[in-house]
């Protein structure tokens, strides 16, 4: 068994030296940056001061953005400080907290994408019955154990991370990672691992199973209605699916250049697929569903018209 150190810092080497194009990538990431506050800030706000929109399909969409805020600030705030410093070392007290933070946002993200979906198959399948299976106590109750159970569940990770003797304090990113932390462990991991990928399961398989039974049922409901029914069908889910299926492809490519690092890949682009699930999606979101959604819209028309 390796040494171990009592490290206070950890170095993010996945930083790369491009010399004065740092501040043409720093000024790309600013204006990402701002876009994503003022798309998500401007779409909370909308439904929020609109009474119309305070239905369950768009308190959802709110508790989206307000994740996607949340996300945005982990990441945002510490690469653009990077990208100007000589010095790619963290606090290892701020990588836990970036972890946290991260992996909290992902598992929000996520558990929010699957009521949405659950949502739509309640309004689609049963429309007589909707305002009385998805009352306001139950999306909130929803909401609540989204990012209750989110947060519980990371914060127990938290608690085992910080107990972890190190042997090393290089992490091939530009975010902390956990599970590249954990791999530079020189005591027992076998709880971390176990409880990782446990928690892995239960945050991936659980939503994806309520999305695909939802979106099975809305499939056959959709075979057996109008065309009429079928379009609006089609009009509603559309930008969820592709909120969806944007998150997921993110996930899916950061996992695959954590799990894979070794196999060779630009420097540019291991970078680019490692942060694209925390940047894409919070920019994208708001606007699809502010385009596809036109009660979104004409609420924003009516109050830009009353000012």
């Amino acid at each position: 068994m390796a040494n171990s150190t009592q490290f206070t810092t950890i170095v993010l080497a996945g930083y790369i030296d491009v010399g004065n194009v740092k501040y043409l990538y720093f000024t790309v990431l600013l204006l990402l940056y701002m876009a994503i506050i003022l798309a998500n800030s401007l779409l909370i706000g909308v439904i929020s001061l609109e009474r119309s929109l305070h239905e369950p399909m768009y308190i959802f969409l709110c508790s989206l953005s307000v994740n996607e805020l949340y996300g945005s600030a982990a990441f945002f705030p510490a690469i653009l400080t990077h990208m100007l410093s000589k010095s790619n070392e963290v606090a290892i007290v701020f990588c836990y907290a970036q972890i946290f933070s991260l992996y909290t946002y992902a598992s929000v993200e996520l558990g929010n994408l699957a009521i949405m979906s659950y949502d739509r198959y309640t309004a689609i399948c049963y429309p007589l019955l909707y305002s009385s299976i998805m009352t306001h106590s139950r999306v909130c109750l929803l909401i609540g154990l989204v990012w209750l159970v989110s947060f519980a569940k990371f914060t127990i990770n938290l608690v085992l991370n910080v107990q972890l003797e190190l042997c090393g304090n290089v992490i091939e990113k530009v975010w902390c990672d956990n599970y590249l932390l954990v791999k530079l462990a020189c005591s027992d991991t076998i709880v971390n691992n176990i409880y990782g990928t446990a928690g892995a399961i239960f945050s991936i398989l659980f939503p994806l199973l309520l999305i695909s039974y939802s979106y099975i049922k809305i499939w056959r409901a959709c075979l057996s209605s109008s065309a009429e029914t079928t379009q609006k069908a089609i009009r509603t889910c559309t930008p969820h699916l592709a909120s969806l299926l944007n998150f997921s492809f993110g996930c899916s490519f950061e996992i695959f250049s954590s799990r894979f690092h070794k196999l060779y890949m630009p420097p540019v682009l291991r970078v680019i697929i490692s942060v694209y699930f925390v940047i894409c999606p919070p920019l994208l979101n708001p606007i699809m569903y502010g385009i596809r959604l036109s009660k979104i819209k004409r609420a924003f028309k009516t109050k830009i018209y009353q000012r």
